[in-house]
Order: structure tokens, then sequence, then C-alpha cells
């Protein structure tokens, strides 16, 4: 499968190695340019490109830069995409920490949704509460006990599978997380974000969240 990733830090770097180890085509940006991603790229395989040309073709395209980042994106980012293609946010909304305060937010649109207005696309929220290393060393074969599940929301019933597909495909489980506008059970600060647990566990956090931002992660 054509993989665009926009952002090439721990997330976005430790998707593009599992991705092109999988045999997946993979083109990575970042907002540095092409020629910081040498390296990486000689590392994987991976094709580097600009912001702008990291859709083209791709059936899925990974989003994984700061909030903050998101309304500066090239217009016309998604432009060349392949027909069906799916948005994955990986992002989280860290106001104190990053991000600055977000009105829109604040007031109660949930991260990912924000993030789908900025980018013009319907978007699935995935890899948001997951460390980064575990990309690499915690992958498992299905129906290993040990075997982490990832919490995966969004509003297209066909898009959430393809992205649920490819996590099965790079180790770990899944559970449907609802929809985008119950996204906010997996944002900072709720159970789920950063748990290391299977399916039953993860079903678990989800279900005790609060839409309440703590106020580690509130302007």
């Amino acid at each position: 499968m054509k993989i665009g990733i926009i952002g090439a830090g721990n997330i976005g770097g430790n998707l593009t190695r599992r991705l092109t180890a999988l045999g997946h085509e993979v083109s990575v940006a970042n907002s540095r340019g092409p020629q910081t991603l040498t390296e990486l790229a000689k590392e994987t395989g991976a094709t580097p490109v600009t912001v702008g040309e990291a859709a083209r073709g791709a059936e899925i395209v990974v989003v994984t830069v700061p909030v903050k980042a998101v309304p500066g994106l090239p217009s016309g980012l998604l432009d060349g995409a392949a027909d069906g293609f799916v948005v994955i946010d990986t992002g989280n909304y860290y106001p104190q920490q990053r991000d600055g305060r977000i009105a829109e937010i604040e007031d109660g649109l949930t991260e990912s949704r924000w993030a789908e207005r900025q980018l013009g696309h319907p978007v699935i929220k995935a890899f948001n509460g997951t460390y980064a290393q575990d990309i690499l060393d915690r992958p498992r074969p299905a129906g290993d006990p040990d075997r982490v599940a990832l919490p995966v929301a969004g509003d297209d019933e066909a898009a959430k599978r393809k992205v649920r597909d490819l996590i099965d495909e790079l180790g770990f489980d899944t559970v449907d997380a609802g929809g985008l506008d119950d996204s906010w059970r997996q944002q900072p600060g709720t159970p789920v974000y950063g748990l290391r647990e299977g399916v039953e566990g993860v079903t678990k956090a989800l279900s005790e969240a609060s839409p309440e931002r703590t106020p580690d992660f509130t302007a």
C-alpha cells in the first residue's frame, strides 16, 4: 500500500520504520524539508518528499504534527491522493506545554474534529496515546496474551476498518472508540491515554473517561 506520512518525529519516524519493513511504499515529509530526512530514508527505504508531495497517490495519509501546526499545512495538501484515501490524525492538544490556547477545542470541540476542519477531509483518530517506542518494541501476533490494543475513533466505518486492519498488521489489537465526537475518550488525561493493555482493559478505560479536561491539558 502507498502511505504518506506528514511529520517525521517520534511517531512518524517509527511508523515509517515499521511500515516500510512490512513492505509498504512510504513517502515521508517534515517541516524542514526532504534533505533533512536522508538518514531515515537510508535506514528504511522510504522516499523523502516535501509536505505538499506526501499525499500524492497515497491510500493512507498519516498526519502526525503538533496540533498548532495543522492550520499551517499547505493548501491542497491532500490533492492527488488515491481515490477513497484515509487520513489518520495522531494529534494531541497540549495547550500549556506546546500548542497555546485553541478556543474551539477549549469550547468542547474534539481535537480530531478540529483537525478535520483544518484539513478539509474526514479523519480517523489513532496512535495519539501510543508510546512511540512501543511501535517498534511491542508488536505481538494475533492472539498473544501480551498484545496491546489501541483505540480508534472515526465516523466512516470503512475508513476506520482500513485503519484497524493496518494496526493489526503492525501487531496491535484495536478497540472501536466510536465516532470522532466521542474521541475525547482517548485524549490526554483520560484513563486510556498511554495505557498498555489489551482489548478488555482499553474498552474499560474508554468507558471510564470524562469529557472534562484535566487541568494539565486546559489553557
